[in-house]
């Protein structure tokens, strides 16, 4: 199965005061096409931070991340952000949605910045709320809609512009149990439509174990 994605020796750590803080500690993860891992382990042990260094968000202190052979963090940063922008998909706790627009006008906001055709992105971003089951609340703001409604919203903000890797950052913690299992399960779906892989941090380990692999972070490494 081709690596679509690989960390090798991700290193991550902050100087305090004099002392030097060592969060990451030579990260290696390989990830296949389509393939979704669960990131599991205590709070405060970097699982964020991982996260955000394999989706550009923040830069390694040492190490290399590799999409398809090539070095990511090799590129400058308008490329980055360009990489970024194309190729990686976030959905986070709390959602971050812009409360002042619509759920269409927030799915569509990835392709605008990225410089898409307005009314393309809209008959997108119309479909694809339709698959999160959305069609009735497309122009409805943010505020007029409940926790899970937002959290489809996010998920279908994060896969408009087709990316090849969905991260996750306990995207069910802030809702119920039940509202959270149908963001999880259309999270999957989504995944399979579109030929996603995916890395998804949570607590929860019932859905930690739906995912093809479930890894355990300790001490700044991995664990299977």
């Amino acid at each position: 199965m081709q690596k679509a994605f690989q960390a090798i020796g991700i290193e991550k750590y902050y100087e305090d005061v004099g002392n030097r803080i060592d969060v990451l500690k030579g990260i290696d993860l390989r990830l296949a096409k389509g393939e979704m891992i669960a990131i599991v382990g205590a709070s405060g042990t970097g699982k964020t931070t991982l996260l955000h260094i394999l989706g550009t968000l923040d830069r390694p202190t040492a190490g290399k991340l590799l999409y398809e052979g090539v070095e990511v963090y090799s590129k400058n940063d308008m490329d980055l952000s360009a990489y970024r922008n194309k190729t990686i998909g976030f959905v986070f706790q709390f959602h971050h949605l812009l409360p002042e627009f619509t759920a269409l006008e927030n799915v569509m906001m990835p392709g605008l910045i990225g410089g898409h055709d307005r009314k393309r992105m809209a008959e997108e971003a119309a479909e694809i709320l339709g698959k999160v089951k959305l069609s009735d609340r497309t122009h409805h703001k943010v505020g007029e809609l409940s926790g899970g409604e937002q959290q489809r919203v996010a998920l279908a903000r994060a896969i408009i512009m087709k990316p090849s890797l969905l991260l996750a950052d306990e995207p069910t913690g802030n809702l119920d149990t039940r509202t959270g299992y149908k963001v999880f399960q259309l999270l999957q779906e989504m995944s399979a439509n579109y030929s996603l892989s995916a890395v998804m941090v949570t607590h929860n380990m019932e859905l930690a174990h739906e995912m093809d692999r479930c890894l355990t972070l300790a001490e700044g490494r991995l664990h299977e």
